[in-house]
């Protein structure tokens, strides 16, 4: 006979806790990047070249958690709002380069900042040491997955 293995309370509430936190904090920005005409995927491609600089197709889909058929969607309309332009790897060319115009430069330059400070005044309940701790707490737990 199987027993169930039941979640601990803090475990669950652990859980609950940061799909709350994640939900929450892409509700804002969705919010703010609706306010530029992009979506969530679209804004994380501008930011990921903006902090990155030119990447691949494949390097911007595992930066943003994007899956193998919706990154060349997101990218393609980028491109089609000239925010974006997509070339082929000189060196291998079964790679596809993207890099921002300037005009996803200038838009990233207005948006990024709009939503950095959200996240600034959500996180401001928790202090210096607060914070420190909860990234030592994320480290310990990625190293093992």
């Amino acid at each position: 006979m199987d027993k169930k293995k039941n979640l601990s309370r803090e475990d669950s509430v652990i859980v609950i806790a940061l799909h709350r936190i994640v939900a929450e904090m892409d509700r804002q920005t969705r919010l703010i990047c609706k306010k530029y005409d992009l979506t969530l995927g679209q804004f994380s491609v501008l930011e990921a070249l903006h902090s990155k600089g030119e990447l691949s197709i494949g390097e911007l889909k595992n930066l943003v958690l994007s899956t193998d058929g919706t990154i060349p969607v997101v990218i393609g309309n980028l491109e089609k709002m000239g925010f974006v332009i997509k070339n082929q790897d000189k060196a291998d060319k079964r790679k596809f380069m993207v890099r921002l115009t300037e005009a996803g430069e200038e838009l990233i330059c207005k948006v990024y900042p709009e939503n950095a400070e959200m996240i600034t005044k959500k996180l401001s309940v928790l202090s210096a040491e607060d914070k420190t701790l909860s990234v030592e707490l994320l480290k310990k737990y990625r190293a093992h997955i």
